[in-house]
């Protein structure tokens, strides 16, 4: 769970959120007993936890495509009669958090647009940050936007550049050499499925089989929950065309030092999941275990924030040797703190989404472990609920390092103002809390945790404020890009 902090204004503008990526899942298939869309439905499930805003399903039948989409959890958008009328042989599927685009039915994806060589679909994870600019020139030249998200300009450029080139695979490379920022993009066409991954390969997109039928998906945990095989991971910078049953492979700009998201290890993938080469699972249970070693305490009992804190506070419990267990119940049926309209409703609802469980806690050190702590207010609830149920002490841990920078590839840290770390020591974010310690780990050791993947291979900028690539000057107020 990202716990949020700082206090921020109490108004109904202000979200106490740390957007997450975007789920993508696109399937071809040239079986007639494989049903698409429902397996499409069952990986937006696996991919639930990367956006809980909206979703949609698009199809392509005959060369014709449609869909539908909502706001709402997949159970909520989809029923049996509707996923009975979609029918096809090839499907593309998204979840979402809006980091860029509003909270509207018209913002929901995946975006179904037709131009001048017939329909597309495009899902998309992550954030273009010369959208603006791109949208600026469109809208000169006459263009109207119907939605706010980057996934329009995308298609507008697929557009453009139809005109230009009749080969659709020069298409997409003269898209790819527009847009900047992070993206993993399914797109799919009348008969074709398209997968494309940046350059620095800052949003994860994987490469699974289920018998002659290709998926492309944002994790391996989605293709697990159809029963699909893992194939590779889309390499950064690389275009792949499913189309007649077979996959081509374009390598486009792949000069870039491969920069995944350290967020994905530290919070946004599902532990069951694989990305680049490293499990998530060992990569949480790592950054534990150095955390007890970094930041050593001496309590009775380790526990984790449910859910993303828990592999890390096992982790810490077989490092330590201190006991683990639950403090914390969480109820599943409450959605994210952050969505609520105001700040007295967000906090009202962390007393509904977690219980302590006195027994455990009364009289007792507790040493509670979550992943990060972006602006504190929860953490800061939690650390009351825990001592107002007894606990002698609290002790937080946090396994990964403090969150100060802004982030402009896909998570929602526009600006320092809000960010506890920013503007506090470590001290005095432990007096905010009310813990009786606080430790983070560092940057060095989180970058060990990625059990096999090099440790100069992800962004950090949130915490480090380096940028894989420049920011534009209107959007950095960090003034550091490297």
């Amino acid at each position: 769970m990202i716990t949020g902090n700082y206090i921020g204004p109490d108004n109904p503008d202000y979200s106490e959120k740390f957007h997450e990526a975007c789920g993508v899942f696109g399937i071809y298939s040239n079986e007639d007993d494989i049903d698409v869309v429902r397996l499409t439905y069952f990986g937006l499930y696996a991919l639930q936890h990367r956006g809980q805003q909206s979703c949609g399903i698009a199809v392509s039948q005959n060369g014709h495509i449609t869909g539908h989409k909502g706001l709402g959890l997949v159970s909520e958008v989809f029923t049996e009669k509707i996923l009975d009328r979609l029918e096809g042989k090839i499907a593309v599927g998204h979840t979402r958090y809006s980091t860029t685009g509003g909270a509207s039915v018209e913002d929901c994806q995946p975006l179904i647009v037709r131009y001048k060589d017939g329909q597309l679909a495009i899902a998309h994870n992550g954030n273009l940050i010369n959208a603006s600019k791109i949208r600026l020139d469109f809208e000169n030249r006459g263009a109207i936007f119907q939605t706010s998200s980057d996934s329009e300009i995308i298609a507008n450029l697929i557009s453009r550049f139809g005109l230009q080139y009749k080969n659709f695979e020069q298409v997409l490379i003269e898209t790819t050499k527009t847009i900047e920022g992070s993206y993993a993009v399914v797109i799919m066409t009348g008969n074709k499925l398209v997968g494309i991954r940046d350059p620095w390969g800052l949003r994860p997109l994987c490469i699974g089989k289920m018998g002659n039928s290709y998926i492309l998906t944002s994790e391996s945990c989605a293709l697990n929950a159809i029963g699909a095989e893992f194939v590779r991971d889309v390499e950064p910078g690389e275009i792949v065309i499913i189309e007649e049953g077979t996959l081509r492979s374009i390598r486009t700009d792949q000069d870039k030092p491969h920069s995944l998201c350290i967020f994905e290890h530290i919070y946004f993938a599902r532990p069951d999941s694989f990305i680049d080469g490293a499990s998530i699972y060992q990569s949480r249970l790592e950054a534990g275990k150095l955390l007890a070693v970094q930041h050593p305490v001496e309590a009775d009992l380790v526990a984790g924030v449910p859910d993303s804190g828990i592999t890390a506070a096992i982790g810490f419990s077989r490092q330590s040797g201190i006991p683990y267990g639950e403090v914390l119940i969480k109820n599943r049926y409450v959605g994210r703190t952050f969505i609520q309209p105001t700040q007295r409703i967000r906090e009202q609802s962390v007393n509904i989404k977690l219980n302590t469980l006195k027994f455990e806690v009364e009289g007792k050190r507790i040493v509670i472990i979550d992943d990060s702590i972006v602006r504190g207010t929860t953490t800061k609830k939690i650390v009351r609920m825990l001592k107002e149920a007894g606990a002698k002490e609290v002790h937080v841990r946090i396994s990964s390092p403090p969150v100060k920078f802004p982030c402009y590839f896909g998570i929602d840290i526009a600006t320092k103002e809000y960010l506890i770390a920013a503007n506090n020591s470590i001290e005095e974010i432990r007096e905010i809390i009310g813990a009786d310690s606080i430790g983070f780990l560092s940057v060095e050791n989180l970058l060990k945790c990625p059990i096999g993947a090099p440790k100069d291979s992800f962004c950090t900028a949130c915490l480090t404020g380096r940028y894989p690539m420049k920011v534009p000057a209107e959007m950095d107020e960090t003034l550091e890009n490297k």
